[in-house]
């Protein structure tokens, strides 16, 4: 598809401050370099490309993209709309979705991001691993294949290649003093609505069933059920519905 370039108007520096270099006003001779190399940037007015950054020919940038510092978008990726790299490495053929914030992280080819997620610096996304809307990653490795894809926040953490991370899972990582690391091998289930407190391991193919909380580690294989057990009472609401009833 052929690249859309139009007018970008300058905006001029305020008096008396200093621009560091990559974060000023795009010029629009750097859109249209990029757009010539390849690059489809469908917004150039809403766009910023940073000097030190890199856009490969084949990728896309859609509107209100921000491409900061020493960003690298590699070829056939697509990031956007209103997304925001800082120092981020995307890799071929992964997506950025929308309003993204990705600093100082690694995402392999393939992945997915998005929407709504915030990658923080020494996270890693493995290749076709997919990080979903509101997940934010904090020095985390998540393995090949591996998905998060609802309202978790993964901090310290090691993921396994194809592991299932359910939603509202939270690794606790800091104890007031010190943060731990957690461990997720491959191929394992966390379901949603789980607290694993580090430091703590979950082994190859484990399942950890929802609504628990993680203690100890949990062996290759194993089933971890850490929850109160539901108690069931017949026509206890009928009851109380026939008591307030009663009441003057």
């Amino acid at each position: 598809m052929r690249a859309t370039i139009a007018t970008v108007k300058r905006t001029p520096r305020a008096k008396g401050k200093k621009v560091p270099p990559g974060r000023g006003p795009a010029r629009p001779g750097r859109l249209r370099e990029l757009a010539a190399r390849g690059v489809r940037v469908e917004d150039p007015a809403s766009t910023f490309v940073a000097a030190e950054a890199t856009v490969e020919a084949g990728a896309s940038l859609r509107p209100f993209v921000l491409v900061e510092g020493r960003s690298v978008v590699r070829a056939g990726a697509v990031v956007g709309p209103f997304a925001r790299l800082v120092d981020a490495d995307i890799g071929p053929g992964a997506r950025v979705l929308d309003h993204c914030l990705l600093t100082g992280c690694v995402v392999e080819a393939g992945a997915q991001v998005g929407p709504f997620a915030h990658i923080r610096p020494e996270s890693r996304i493995g290749a076709g691993a997919r990080v979903g809307n509101f997940v934010e990653l904090k020095k985390t490795h998540l393995g090949e294949g591996a998905k998060a894809p609802h309202l978790s926040y993964l901090g310290d953490t090691s993921i396994g290649p194809r592991t299932n991370i359910g939603a509202g899972t939270i690794t606790c990582n800091y104890d007031g003093v010190k943060k731990h690391r957690t461990t997720i091998g491959a191929g394992a289930f966390v379901g949603s609505d789980v607290t694993l407190i580090a430091p703590v391991s979950v082994g190859d193919g484990a399942f950890v069933a929802a609504g628990s909380t993680i203690t100890q580690d949990v062996p290759a294989d194993a089933l971890a059920l850490g929850r109160a057990r539901q108690v069931v009472k017949p026509g206890w609401a009928k009851e109380r519905r026939a008591k307030q009833d009663e009441k003057p």
